[in-house]
């Protein structure tokens, strides 16, 4: 029998082919400035606001129910507005809107909007907006035979993301993870417009719920969608690559300067099982003398996974086992999820009810999701209670010595149908409810938020690590963020490499694979190669699945171990190299780790290159990505280039044939390089003859410079000036050299004993150095102050005290 369900109109809807009814802007009907530099343009079905960060930088805001609110997601930074100057002229057709750097076009008949420089070269072309029957908006931008596409966060593929379209929906992706998915753990919903020779721009699309980028539909467009709330984006001019990343992460912040301890080598398993195989492993690492910071503790250290607990049984004594790791060097790193087991015997949980921190449904009922405790509520972060009672309860790990946290499965992961929480429950928001459907992609960024500021509160001035898998826009201002759960496959090695530079291009530098795969069976091969890349990444753990092999360096033989130890030590040796480089990334948000386009923008053969990298801006590492493989081409950019194991020397601009046996990765210094090393430490706090040493590459004529960083590693003193910065100048001309060392700022007392610079592949030897003696090489070790030559490598090393007033040496 049938019902009244047969004449469903959308059953019976005239529109046909999958169309929908949508609805542009159409005329702007009338405009008015705002008070701080924006301003409102009227139109016929929807209202734009136009509002002026700095000269380069804009948001774009429209409203199709003309019911204007500015209000902006805390990805933004809150900080006072600022009038930007800008001056407005109309006539028939359009209204232009100018700053120092851009002059942005609005047509009137219908709304369109275009973009110029300063020069009037056309940067972005907008020819419409629209709203469809579901509420998603579309915004459509234009697109050339030059263009590219970078950023985007988390994504899997290769570097340039033309051709791709990705969602950004943070998903708990247990699937082996391939180039067609669409969406992972974090979503970072910014690109990079890069066009070669031609002004490049970013766009931000401040966003939470789910959002859409098209790069692979149109020939000649692009677009981007929002499927809840307005359409809310940020145009960042540039024009160049560096300068879009530094005006975005001025607007949605820039990472704190990590302890140094969470830049060293972290070893990770699911799980270390109980209190004497975590101090195995411990034991372990030091008597082998394989340099570690790190133990991790996955979800079997809980009592039946109840967060905030440990596991009486396997840890019958959590505060003496992580008091004899910190005498070792090793800084404990436990799990925490934001699921909270629904048990009224179990204080957290009580407390989360009593006070009605829980997400919940409009109507008043509990979200309750499976998860590893059984069916669990969820916090609601998005009130500023909760997620201070949530920094509040990480105590229980800081008054054991704990100052670094893992958030796992906050994007939210559930064990449902949607494999998350239910859009239709409510979050309070501080006032203004939304539903989870609007803000999903916020969650684990709110959750990583009051993880690390509870930690800050809580460890008397030392520095806060958290790691997160899931995040939004802005994430880099509380935690790192590791690419989530991986295979041991080669695959997925080579794959580590664009994310993980994508993610830096994206503002998130602080990031990295699991080192030799997470899931699967890694092999011997396999993981020296993995670790051999991972070593240059910025987050460097290893990280491997239950059931599955056993991944500490150790575990594959003698001549694993022993390539392990070595590049490990490599990392431990650069550290004060690899620290300066975080530095910088805080003062200007530019990554760790580059891709080559990054630095070489005008040379069109690195813009889709990425299966080798940048570790600042002088030493390229180019991994080796396939089984029993002991050659690769390898692409050097213009410049010099020297083979950093042999001294070789090559000229840049084209391909080499490198052979790289198993225990060689294929490594370049380019000349002109700086790089700052100390001896070999097991842990980044180890006690050690204080000598800094400075490696200059010789063989490029003309200036190079590096601002070498300096603090005490572990505490927050450095935001108030306690630190140094360094700037060590190279001047190369035929037959002379200046060195120079100067402090740009002085702040803290650094303990270094001897300063050794070695001067390498000069194009001459020097008869003369000024200021400093001539001695025997084997006379250096004895003297304060020298220089000598050595045969055996053509190098010049000298020895000096460190002088707090900066010296400049000449050499000819």
């Amino acid at each position: 029998m049938q019902s009244s369900e047969m004449i469903h109109p959308e059953k019976n809807s005239n529109h046909k082919g999958g169309e929908m009814i949508s609805v542009s802007i159409g005329e702007i009907n009338t405009f008015e400035q705002m008070e701080h530099s924006g301003v409102i343009l009227h139109g016929e079905y929807g209202s734009v606001v136009l509002t002026f960060i700095n000269p380069h930088v804009f948001r774009f805001t429209a409203f199709f129910d003309h019911d204007i609110n500015l209000q902006t997601t805390t990805a933004v930074q809150n900080s006072p507005a600022k009038d930007v100057k800008i001056n407005i002229t109309e006539d028939e057709d359009s209204i232009r809107i100018h700053t120092e750097f851009i002059e942005t076009k609005v047509t009137k008949k219908p709304f369109s909007l275009a973009v110029y420089n300063r020069e009037g070269n056309i940067i972005c072309e907008q020819p419409d907006i629209k709203q469809h029957q579901s509420g998603a908006i579309t915004c459509t931008q234009t697109m050339g035979p030059s263009s590219h596409f970078y950023g985007f966060g988390e994504k899997t593929g290769f570097l340039d993301k033309r051709g791709e379209r990705y969602t950004m929906w943070n998903s708990d992706v247990y699937d082996p993870h391939v180039p067609d998915m669409e969406a992972l753990y974090v979503s970072i919903p910014f690109l990079i417009h890069f066009k070669e020779k031609e002004p490049s721009y970013g766009i931000f699309l401040d966003n939470p719920g789910k959002t859409v980028f098209d790069m692979r539909s149109g020939e000649e467009s692009f677009y981007f969608q929002t499927e809840t709330g307005v359409l809310d984006y940020y145009f960042i001019y540039g024009p160049e690559l560096k300068e879009i990343i530094y005006r975005y992460t001025d607007l949605t912040g820039r990472m704190p300067l990590p302890p140094k301890w969470a830049l060293g080598y972290h070893q990770s398993r699911y799980s270390y099982m109980n209190e004497e195989e975590v101090l195995d492993i411990a034991r372990t690492f030091r008597e082998k003398k394989i340099p570690c910071d790190a133990i991790y503790l996955d979800i079997h250290y809980m009592e039946g996974y109840r967060v905030f607990t440990f596991d009486r049984a396997r840890f019958p004594n959590p505060k003496k086992m992580i008091r004899e790791l910190n005498q070792k060097g090793f800084k404990v790193v436990p799990i925490v999820d934001p699921g909270v087991k629904k048990d009224p015997e179990y204080s957290v949980y009580r407390e989360g009810i009593e006070n009605g921190y829980f997400c919940k449904k409009l109507e008043g009922d509990l979200f309750l999701g499976e998860v590893w405790p059984g069916e669990s509520a969820f916090p609601d972060f998005t009130e500023k209670d909760v997620a201070d009672w949530w920094g509040e309860k990480h105590r229980y790990y800081t008054k054991m010595g704990i100052e670094g946290i893992w958030n796992d499965m906050n994007e939210p992961a559930v064990f449902n149908e949607s494999k998350t929480m239910d859009g239709d429950v409510v979050h309070t928001n501080n006032g203004n409810p939304k539903t989870h459907r609007a803000l999903h992609n916020l969650y684990g960024f709110l959750m990583s938020k009051a993880t690390y500021e509870g930690l800050e509160k809580q460890l008397k001035g030392h520095r806060p690590f958290v790691l997160t898998r899931a995040g939004y826009s802005g994430i880099q201002r509380y935690a790192a963020i590791w690419t989530g759960d991986n295979r041991s496959y080669w695959e997925h090695m080579a794959m580590s490499i664009p994310m993980t530079l994508n993610l830096g291009l994206s503002g998130v530098a602080f990031n990295g694979p699991d080192i030799g795969g997470f899931e699967h069976h890694a092999s011997g091969g396999l993981f020296v190669r993995w670790l051999q890349m991972g070593v240059f990444f910025p987050y460097c753990r290893n990280h491997s699945a239950i059931n599955t092999r056993r991944q500490e360096p150790w575990q594959f033989g003698e001549e694993v171990e022993n390539i392990s130890r070595k590049y490990i030590e490599l990392r431990y040796r650069w550290m004060p190299y690899l620290y300066s480089l975080f530095y910088q990334t805080t003062q200007t948000g530019v990554p760790v780790i580059r891709p080559l386009l990054l630095e070489y923008p005008q040379d069109p053969r690195v813009y889709n290159l990425c299966d080798q990298f940048l570790v600042g801006s002088h030493i390229l590492v180019a991994p080796i990505y396939r089984p029993d493989t002991e050659y690769r081409s390898v692409y050097l950019p213009e410049g010099v280039w020297y083979d950093y194991w042999t001294g070789q020397r090559y000229q840049g601009e084209g391909h080499i044939l490198v052979h790289a046996p198993l225990e060689k990765l294929p490594l370049f210094i380019k000349a002109g390089a700086i790089i700052a090393e100390e001896p070999v430490r097991q842990y980044a706090e180890e006690n050690i003859e204080p000598i800094l040493k400075i490696e200059v590459y010789g063989g490029a004529k003309g200036n190079s410079s590096f601002k070498l960083y300096q603090d005490d590693g572990i505490s927050t003193e450095y935001q108030k000036g306690i630190h140094n910065i360094i700037r060590l100048d190279l001047d190369e001309k035929e037959n002379e050299i200046t060195f120079s060392y100067l402090f740009e700022h002085q702040g803290y007392k650094e303990t270094d004993s001897a300063l050794l610079i070695t001067f390498k592949h000069l194009p001459f030897i020097p008869q003369h150095i000024s200021g400093v003696n001539q001695v025997n090489l084997t006379q250096l070790h004895d003297v304060t102050e020298g220089w000598a030559f050595d045969e055996n490598t053509n190098d010049i090393v000298m020895k000096l005290k460190p002088v707090h007033d900066g010296r400049t040496f000449f050499m000819k």
